[in-house]
């Protein structure tokens, strides 16, 4: 187990190695994603994880997936529960579970399409794709599945794999507003990886919405991982912006009566976040908040930044409602 660990933690941070490509990873590269963290959290998961005791995975903020990955591919859970309120990121999840083929196809088009251009004009292919979603966007029918669906999928996988720093960013219309990458090579399509996590998510159910509508699902047999936007570090943070709704201060402490909610019904329940004391020793906004359970301090990197130099270790919150 420990050997399947290690290769999945490497293949889940794209460092591939032999007996490492059997693995799903994420599809979606994004910001604030949690593979460099697994080390951590697999220490502080209920022991009760490893047996039948825990049979359902439920994550309300999924992003890109990366502990949903980890947990289905290593841990005898029997269905998953993932969520997030961005309906683009789950309109995708949903695609790659329900039509993987014809999304790779289209995928198969784009990359013949990048591939077979000059740089100029993958710059012109890029933001006429991404002007073409940001367009549908208001009128775009998101509660019927259809061919249009497989479409928008295809074309936001496209733009997250050429896009700058492979970031998935909305502005406050709603607007997909990372700019152009020039990569040389970049590898849309990932067919094995999106045919993998597809037979993955067939005991997966897939919502997309407000990290309560979760609530239903939990029961004693239940574990919880809450990874939600992250308090801003300082004024000028801006990596919540994975919806045009944002995560306020009162969000967090809605969540904060969320994860009380969870844990009153039996589930384990275990939450991240940004340690605001990286900033002000003096603030202890989540101390606060949580201070009937068990906090933590660990060191994680910090990967999504303008400026190199700001690239550094930082603490990160880990709290828990167990002890194990």
């Amino acid at each position: 187990m420990k050997q399947d660990r290690q290769h999945l933690i490497r293949s889940l941070r794209g460092r591939r190695s032999k007996g490492e490509d059997e693995y799903a990873k994420p599809f979606f590269k994004w910001a604030g994603g949690k593979s460099q963290l697994l080390y951590e959290f697999d220490s502080r998961f209920p022991h009760s994880l490893e047996t039948d005791a825990l049979v359902r995975y439920i994550e309300p903020f999924v992003g890109g997936g990366a502990v949903f990955f980890y947990i289905a591919q290593l841990y005898p859970i029997k269905e998953s529960v993932i969520c997030d309120i961005n309906p683009e990121l789950i309109l995708t999840w949903r695609v790659v579970k329900q039509d993987v083929t014809a999304l790779i196809r289209l995928l198969s088009d784009l990359q013949e399409m990048y591939d077979t251009r000059d740089e100029a004009l993958q710059l012109d292919l890029f933001y006429q794709i991404r002007d073409d979603l940001n367009r549908q966007k208001p009128s775009f029918d998101y509660e019927t599945y259809g061919s249009h669906t497989i479409k928008r999928a295809s074309q936001l996988l496209f733009l997250n794999k050429t896009c700058f720093n492979g970031l998935f960013r909305l502005n406050s219309r709603g607007e997909f507003n990372v700019p152009f990458g020039k990569y040389k090579n970049p590898n849309i399509v990932q067919e094995k990886n999106l045919i993998r996590a597809s037979h993955l998510l067939t005991h997966t159910t897939i919502i997309q919405g407000d990290f309560t509508t979760c609530l239903e699902y939990v029961t004693s047999s239940s574990f919880v991982y809450i990874d939600p936007p992250y308090r801003p570090l300082n004024k000028t943070s801006s990596f919540t912006a994975y919806s045009q709704e944002g995560f306020s201060e009162q969000d967090q402490i809605r969540l904060m009566n969320f994860f009380r909610a969870v844990d009153k019904a039996g589930a384990k329940v275990m939450l991240s976040n940004s340690d605001p004391r990286n900033e002000n020793p003096e603030d202890h906004f989540f101390d606060d908040l949580y201070q009937d359970y068990v906090i933590e301090r660990v060191l994680a990197k910090r990967f999504i930044n303008s400026k190199g130099d700001k690239r550094g270790a930082i603490n990160e919150l880990i709290i828990r409602n167990y002890q194990e």
